[in-house]
């Protein structure tokens, strides 16, 4: 029998960007581009990104402030139809391994360019998915601005 509960902690992030979905994919898939955006606070910076973005393939990103600790995410990715879908696993190697949640990202094209729908689920509690609210939502910010520089 599937879970259907609908009581998991989860977050959703949408957003709209007046680019092509080609390049909103390329932000998400392409270590070079990830790393122009990807942290949760100004002062952090991407040192390590691997991606090898097929199902199956996996995905590690160290990022920190220069000098500091680092935080690594770590993933496997689950569905990968180019500049439409991506959904990966997610997981901190470092602190927590064994919670692993999910990320399921779709990539609509719009009149005016591409859509965006981010959903992060299968958190342990909802604590860990406030954690994570406020670190994707900082996150975004640099997308938002990746985005605008292209």
């Amino acid at each position: 029998m599937e879970n259907t509960r609908t009581d998991e902690p989860f977050l959703a992030i949408e957003r709209t960007y007046p680019v092509a979905p080609e390049k909103v994919w390329r932000a998400w898939t392409d270590p070079e581009a990830l790393k122009r955006w990807w942290a949760p606070r100004p002062d952090h910076r991407v040192s390590l990104c691997e991606l090898d973005v097929r199902v199956g393939g996996r995905f590690r990103i160290v990022f920190g402030p220069e000098g500091g600790e680092q935080n690594e995410c770590a993933g496997e990715y689950l569905e990968v139809e180019p500049n439409r879908r991506l959904v990966f696993s997610w997981h901190w190697p470092r602190s927590t391994p064994e919670r692993v949640s999910r990320i399921a990202i779709t990539f609509l094209p719009s009149a005016g360019g591409t859509e965006l729908v981010f959903r992060h689920d299968r958190f342990y509690d909802a604590a860990a998915r406030d954690n994570h609210l406020r670190g994707w939502t900082a996150a975004f910010g640099g997308l938002d601005r990746y985005i605008q520089s292209l």
